[in-house]
């Protein structure tokens, strides 16, 4: 064989020697900083109880996701909108002393109160609210604006 040849396949195992030696360094510390301070019964139960561990870690990652899906799907029920308009119903009175307080929840569902003052006194009014709509009793003009601030609209 000619000596050029020779010289090419030896610097090419050189090198594949080299970079194989370079990986083989690098596994050996990795695994002696892994290791250092066990004999080989305790990396046994360092090993174990590291998949324990991981385990532990995935049912608990699994609980707290199905918790946290709970939590969003009841708190879509919870009041999350509130809308209050004062107002003066009546021409003899002073002020805005009346008022129109809405409190809905993600769906718009909820209740409106209405208190209307007068000089001979105040009446409250309660209507259920569903999906931003009155149900049993038709909403007032002021019931409707105060859902409208309530959902951020006006």
């Amino acid at each position: 064989m000619p000596f050029p040849i020779i010289l090419g396949f030896s610097l090419l195992i050189l090198v594949w020697l080299s970079a194989l030696t370079f990986y083989l360094v690098r596994t050996v510390r990795n695994y002696t900083v892994f290791t250092s301070g066990v004999n080989k019964k305790t990396l046994e139960e360092v090993l174990t109880r590291m998949v324990g561990e991981q385990k532990l870690a995935r049912k608990d990652i699994a609980y707290l996701s199905e918790r946290c899906d709970n939590i969003e799907r009841r708190e879509l029920l919870h009041i999350q909108k509130i809308g209050l308009l004062r107002f003066n119903p009546f021409k003899d009175t002073g002020g805005d002393q009346s008022f129109v307080l809405s409190l809905i929840d993600a769906k718009d569902t909820g209740v409106v109160i209405t208190a209307l003052y007068s000089r001979s006194g105040t009446r409250w009014y309660a209507k259920k609210v569903i999906n931003g709509k009155g149900v049993e009793h038709e909403l007032s003009s002021e019931e409707v604006k105060s859902l409208k601030i309530a959902k951020n609209d006006e």
